[in-house]
């Protein structure tokens, strides 16, 4: 159904139902327009994402796979020539090189991810250093419906296990990783914010280094995955969003700051403050989900934009804390209301 919204130059506008919760430009002037979702009022002050820009079809994709279907052609006929039976090395009784002479481990070798999940512990502490610690929570792999209606959804597959962070990483965690606390909401166990993307991308790569674990941000599929912890539900928690206060620290009880990490109930799989306190780092490049089945997504190669989930201290839309909802913005970006969780490869 068309939404129609009356912009404040006076011209009366219309837009599908596919950009409800955006915002989008009147035609007249160019202002730009919150568009209300139907049948939940977007309430007054309500913090929108920017309506999502249609990608140029390219010309030269066309040519980029005609190249790269001649490559792998030619790639082919080398394999051909030089290692089947009366190739160049069996003609001239030269030995295979010290690489090519390592035997490839067999697929049925290979652990599967039920065997990983079977031999890996349900939680995971790493030691940052100077008595601080950081607990992960084991999530197994499994399907689920992504998005929501109007909002592309469709069904993803995470196939891998991975740990992720129990709580946002805290100020005295980030301290002890980086040597700095940039937060404005000063506290301890409070999660550190005023971080951007990259801030945030950078202390795990230190924390990589620190503890010699695959440490990282989580992709958006697998903050979604691990956020419903098996629900299909609009939160975490079910539908019902009076209960969001159980589970979140946001406007209607923040008292406009932040609070520590873990004081509100945490979400089946025992990740805590998945909804509000501070928006979520994904490790994801923003772009409209794809149509269709996908397995393990981790966004595209290149763009701008980064995806934020969660909510924060300040959002007084609950629609905004669904599981489903997710914003952007770009990676060097500060606020004090955006930090962050980590991931580890398992």
């Amino acid at each position: 159904m068309p939404i129609q919204v009356t912009c404040a130059c006076g011209k009366q506008c219309e837009f599908g139902d596919e950009l409800a919760g955006w915002l989008a430009k009147c035609p007249a002037c160019g202002r730009p327009i919150a568009v209300p979702r139907t049948g939940a009022g977007a309430g007054p002050g309500a913090q929108f994402p920017v309506a999502p820009r249609p990608r140029r079809k390219r010309r030269t994709a066309l040519f980029v796979i005609l190249g790269a279907a001649g490559l792998v052609v030619v790639a082919g006929l080398l394999v051909v020539v030089f290692y089947l039976p009366g190739g160049p090395e069996s003609r001239e009784g030269g030995p295979p090189s010290s690489a090519s002479s390592i035997p490839p481990v067999p697929a049925a070798a290979q652990p599967a991810p039920a065997a990983l999940t079977a031999a890996a512990p349900s939680e995971l502490t790493l030691d940052l250093g100077g008595g601080v610690t950081m607990k992960m929570v084991l999530i197994r792999p499994g399907k689920f419906m992504m998005g929501y209606e109007g909002q592309g959804r469709h069904e993803v597959t995470i196939s891998k296990p991975f740990y992720l962070g129990a709580t946002e990483v805290t100020q005295a965690q980030y301290e002890a990783v980086m040597g700095t606390n940039p937060s404005q909401f000063k506290g301890a166990t409070n999660p550190v914010e005023m971080v951007s993307w990259n801030d945030a991308a950078e202390f795990c790569r230190k924390l990589s280094e620190k503890t010699r674990q695959a440490v990282r941000l989580p992709t958006d599929a697998e903050w979604e995955y691990a956020c419903r912890a098996g629900t299909q539900t609009m939160f975490s928690f079910g539908n019902n969003a009076s209960a969001l206060g159980d589970y979140a620290w946001w406007d209607g009880n923040s008292g406009e700051t932040t609070h520590p990490v873990g004081q509100k109930k945490p979400n089946a799989w025992g990740l805590y403050d998945m909804h509000g306190n501070v928006w979520e780092q994904c490790a994801d490049r923003y772009e409209p989900y794809p149509k269709g089945p996908v397995t393990d997504p981790s966004g595209p190669a290149a763009g701008h934009y980064r995806v934020l989930r969660g909510e924060s201290w300040g959002g007084f839309d609950s629609g905004l804390f669904r599981c489903a909802f997710r914003y952007f913005d770009g990676p060097s970006f500060r606020s004090n209301c955006g930090g962050f969780r980590c991931a580890r490869t398992l």
